[in-house]
């Protein structure tokens, strides 16, 4: 009867440390993740701008001589990332084929102009810069009319600060959750062995005595955790290289590196400090408070 009970303990015990261990890996892993892309913020930011554009459209009749000239003048250009030049043939061929019919035999000409699709760089990214450049390319003989869409800059320009910011709260908010459930998780743990460690009072043992094989507990708890989220990481990463490569820098070790030192320290940190006040607690208990 008695072996049956210590195996049921033993059962008990072995599943209270694999859910924190479990428990934490997943935090710890969640955290990596918004640890990587508030790290690439600026990136994913740049990524995100350099997405905006503009159109220049060249005036009728202009020879190829003068595009190409204009053309090197845009791409000697600060605020171009790169373009691309849309013939008036290309673009009536294309118009054609969105439209479903041949508009050029209905009015006997093409109405469209050549044009130029300019990328932004990321700091010309704003309303600000780009109606500076406009100005100043308005001026040249080549240019006929320049598009950009105004308010869609500036809506993207907000999103993008008001992500970053929800990101870097969530990712505050996500660490005082899981630092609340660690830490009653490992309440529980303790919670069962109140008891053994009221005895340990009894007899005279010192507060540090009682608490360290629950601290190296926890401390292993903490690395095991911080292993199991990084390799999750890891394959994660593998997973979603090919698609967000151009977004996310996910192959620099230093980055890399630098999540994993910050998910280790993380687990330790969460498991010790959660382990450190639940025992405590328990070491300051009253006889009576053992039985609530």
């Amino acid at each position: 009867m008695k072996t049956g009970s210590n195996k049921s303990l033993n059962r008990k015990l072995i599943s209270s440390s694999a859910s924190v261990v479990i428990s934490l890996s997943l935090v710890l892993f969640v955290v990596g993740l918004l640890g990587l892309v508030l790290i690439n913020a600026q990136r994913l930011s740049n990524y995100v701008k350099e997405n905006i554009g503009f159109t220049i459209m060249l005036k009728e009749g202009i020879n190829e001589m003068e595009i190409m000239k204009f053309q090197k003048v845009l791409d000697a250009s600060d605020f171009s990332k790169s373009r691309s030049f849309v013939s008036k043939e290309q673009a009536t061929i294309d118009l054609q084929k969105d439209l479903g019919e041949d508009f050029v035999s209905f009015l006997g000409y093409s109405p469209l102009l050549a044009s130029i699709d300019i990328k932004l760089n990321a700091t010309y990214a704003n309303t600000d810069s780009l109606a500076v450049i406009k100005t100043e390319l308005s001026k040249s003989t080549a240019v006929h009319d320049i598009f950009y869409q105004e308010n869609l800059i500036d809506k993207l320009n907000n999103n993008v600060s008001r992500l970053t910011f929800f990101m870097l709260s969530f990712c505050l908010l996500l660490f005082i959750i899981s630092f609340a459930l660690i830490n009653n998780t490992i309440r529980l743990s303790v919670y069962s062995k109140r008891f053994l460690i009221r005895t340990m009072r009894l007899v005279g043992a010192t507060n540090s005595f009682i608490q360290k094989p629950f601290l190296i507990k926890g401390i292993y708890q903490g690395v095991y955790s911080s292993i199991f989220a990084i390799f999750m990481l890891i394959g994660s990463i593998q997973l979603i290289q090919s698609e967000t490569a151009s977004m996310l820098n996910i192959t620099d070790l230093k980055i890399i590196s630098l999540i994993f030192i910050l998910i280790f320290i993380s687990g330790f940190l969460l498991s010790w400090v959660s382990t450190f006040f639940a025992v405590r607690k328990f070491i300051n208990q009253n006889e009576s408070e053992l039985y609530n």
